[in-house]
């Protein structure tokens, strides 16, 4: 993490990012990069992402997810913005389940591109800056978040105590099946059929 981390007051950068989105939102092709989201679901494996959110199911979770990792990604920008490219201040901390909404996002990347050349906006997003699980009520994207769109949606966004437990009981329910730490490797024979 850089040392001299410096970010522009939290209501400096809700202006800001309230403006990108709705620079996002105004852009031409902003249904198609919201509708190519939703039909990321068939590809979403995610074991310790959505699983933490209580009941998750992509069907009915991608509507209201989508608009706070474009949200998160607004701020994200701001703050890019507003350091002159600082990629470590710009990487605030996001809720994992919203993290993961963002990749989903960065997947459309040739629609993202395009809307990056009309609006003039950077899109970020940089997982070896970014601190996995770090956010928390009342940090700094937190409080921009409430400058800029007043209470966040409980539902994707709980705190660093809140994900460790979470992510401690995702884990334990899937050691026994063969899903070992977390997802990034499996029992020998777990594919095999029969």
């Amino acid at each position: 993490m850089n040392a001299a981390l410096v970010r522009p007051a939290p209501e400096k950068a809700a202006e800001r990012a309230r403006e990108i989105l709705s620079a996002i939102e105004a852009d031409p092709e902003f249904e198609r990069l919201r509708t190519g989201c939703a039909k990321y679901d068939k590809d979403w494996q995610s074991f310790t992402g959505y699983a933490l959110v209580d009941g998750f199911d992509v069907e009915k979770d991608t509507v209201p997810l989508f608009p706070e990792a474009l949200r998160a990604m607004s701020i994200k920008c701001a703050v890019y913005e507003m350091t002159d490219g600082d990629e470590y201040a710009a990487e605030v901390p996001v809720s994992i389940p919203v993290d993961e909404m963002i990749h989903a996002l960065a997947a459309q990347f040739t629609v993202l591109s395009r809307v990056q050349e009309r609006t003039g906006i950077k899109f970020v997003h940089a997982t070896d800056r970014e601190e996995i699980g770090g956010w928390d009520h009342g940090d700094y994207t937190h409080q921009v978040y409430r400058a800029a769109w007043g209470p966040i949606n409980e539902r994707f966004w709980f705190g660093k105590d809140e994900t460790a437990k979470r992510r401690a009981a995702v884990i334990a329910k899937y050691e026994p099946l063969g899903i070992k730490d977390g997802g990034r490797s499996f029992a020998p024979g777990f594919a095999k059929v029969g």
